[in-house]
């Protein structure tokens, strides 16, 4: 299954982006993440590990960066299972921001997943 979620926000385009790019920010605006466990920068090819607030530490590789068209790409899993997110940040009017999130996987895991990503993207996006 494919779902995209969308999401704008007064926080600047760069803002969204940074958070984005520097791993150890993403428990800041993710609140399922408890942690992450890799390289400071965002960068294709980095490989690592997120620490959920429940369950075990997911393992994670990253696909593709494109730092100027603010873009990314990586794949997650957790045991058997598998997930692509695809990410991107744009500017949205005059100051804010709206960025978008593609996750391919398995139809309930995608699924459940669904509304703690919109939760992470409304607070990704906030100034």
């Amino acid at each position: 299954m494919r779902l995209t979620l969308s999401e704008q926000g007064a926080a600047d385009a760069d803002t969204v982006w940074r958070r984005y790019a520097q791993p150890a920010r993403w428990p800041t605006w993710a609140p399922q993440i408890r942690s992450v466990e890799t390289e400071p920068e965002l960068r294709a090819g980095m490989w690592g590990r997120v620490r959920p607030v429940v369950g075990p530490a997911v393992r994670f590789v990253v696909e593709a960066v494109d730092h100027e068209a603010r873009t990314w790409s990586w794949r997650v899993q957790a045991g058997p299972v598998r997930l692509r997110l695809d990410h991107a940040v744009d500017r949205s009017g005059r100051s804010g921001a709206a960025t978008r999130l593609t996750v391919t996987g398995p139809a309930p895991v995608v699924l459940a997943y669904a509304p703690l990503a919109r939760r992470a993207l409304r607070r990704l996006v906030r100034p």
